[in-house]
């Protein structure tokens, strides 16, 4: 019995070292043309979303351990498909608006930022003056943006 458990552990141990060399691209591509916000709300959103909506992500020590990895690098993947602050310049006007009313609508049902980033990155959470800051940038036309906002 005690030999079986061995051999399980060394076997569980061998996969784990194995994995290590398994390639899995974690990126910063170049940004392209970040959006323009008020400094207040940069500096929000930074702090809350970049690291998976932006080509600016500061990959922590876990992001280099697999398996734990692929999921992160999965999570920065998929939100930089569905929402790239660094590239924003490649979205029509449509899109940036479409986007523009998700944001805070994301953010009030609690999807945004995630449960499972936040308990990690407890920076990121969004106090309720966050939310209503970000809220009023997002009601905002694009034209009428200024640099503070009240």
């Amino acid at each position: 019995m005690m030999g079986k458990l061995k051999l399980t552990g060394l076997i569980i141990v061998f996969i784990f070292i194995i994995i290590q060399f398994i390639p899995y691209g974690r990126t910063n591509p170049p940004v392209t043309g970040e959006i323009q916000m008020p400094e207040q709300v940069h500096a929000i959103i930074q702090r809350s979303c970049y690291d998976c909506h932006s080509n600016q992500t500061t990959w922590p020590w876990y992001s280099h351990v697999a398996p734990v990895s692929w999921l992160v690098i999965g999570d920065v993947n998929d939100g930089r498909a569905h929402m790239n602050f660094s590239e924003w310049d490649s979205y029509d006007t449509q899109k940036q608006a479409k986007l523009r009313k998700e944001i805070p609508e994301e953010i009030e049902k609690g999807d945004m930022p995630p449960f499972r980033y936040l308990i990690i990155h407890t920076k990121a959470k969004l106090s309720q003056t966050d939310i209503q800051v970000i809220k009023a940038w997002a009601q905002e036309r694009p034209d009428q943006e200024s640099g503070e906002i009240d």
